[in-house]
């Protein structure tokens, strides 16, 4: 084996180890996201004033590996002139890393609006509601155990899943609009109509990252 022919083959495999530090820390950051997301359901249905608040420092963590990932992603594209399944792989794993960061902004979000909600009595919605929130939690998890595999077929299914959250969506948001004879204040209405939504983009999200593990493996969109 000639020099040239060596160097090559020592930067493939330096190349190699890099993209697999990138995926461990897309998974690690995934990994924080769920447990974010699952904080905020506390938060939301056993009203846990201490899930609530340990919310913003995991998103701090989210954030900072959303920057280093995509940082480390361009800087990989720019300086080591990647193949074309390399590429897609650097360009998939940009825009799954804000699906991840996106989800972790509204878990965020939703444990802000759950200390709103503390004040105020149960909504007879609740159960409903949470229950659209632990589908949408589980097909996050389905959609990182898809990545951890770089399996496309359970990417492709997040579809699917979907409509089930985007239905709940549609049956709350009906109950909600036409609430009658509300007495008091509106604001824990308009709260939970946040909160659906929220839960209804973060399905989205998760969808997002499944319909990108397929592209990554077969390179079809």
């Amino acid at each position: 084996m000639n020099s040239a022919s060596s160097n090559q083959n020592c930067e493939r495999t330096h190349f190699e180890r890099q993209i697999k530090r990138l995926e461990r820390d897309v998974l690690r950051m995934g990994a924080l996201v769920e447990n974010t997301f699952r904080l905020s359901h506390e938060a939301l249905f056993s009203r846990d004033l201490c899930a609530a608040k340990e919310i913003p420092l995991l998103d701090k963590q989210i954030d900072q590996f959303y920057r280093q990932i995509e940082s480390d992603c361009v800087l990989m594209m720019t300086l080591q002139a990647p193949a074309a399944q390399d590429s897609r792989l650097l360009g998939a794993f940009m825009q799954l890393v804000r699906d991840l960061e996106r989800i972790g902004d509204y878990a965020k979000d939703l444990a802000e609006i759950a200390i709103k909600l503390f004040p105020y009595p149960t909504q007879p919605c609740m159960p409903q509601v949470a229950e659209m929130s632990q589908h949408a939690q589980a097909m996050l998890a389905m959609s990182l155990v898809a990545l951890a595999d770089l399996d496309a077929e359970a990417g492709r299914q997040l579809k699917e899943q979907d409509t089930t959250v985007d239905d709940a969506y549609e049956s709350l948001y009906d109950t909600l609009a036409h609430q009658r004879d509300i007495k008091g204040v509106v604001e824990p209405i308009v709260l939970l109509t946040l909160v659906i939504r929220h839960l209804e983009r973060m399905g989205d999200h998760a969808t997002n990252i499944g319909q990108r593990v397929a592209y990554i493996v077969t390179g079809h969109r």
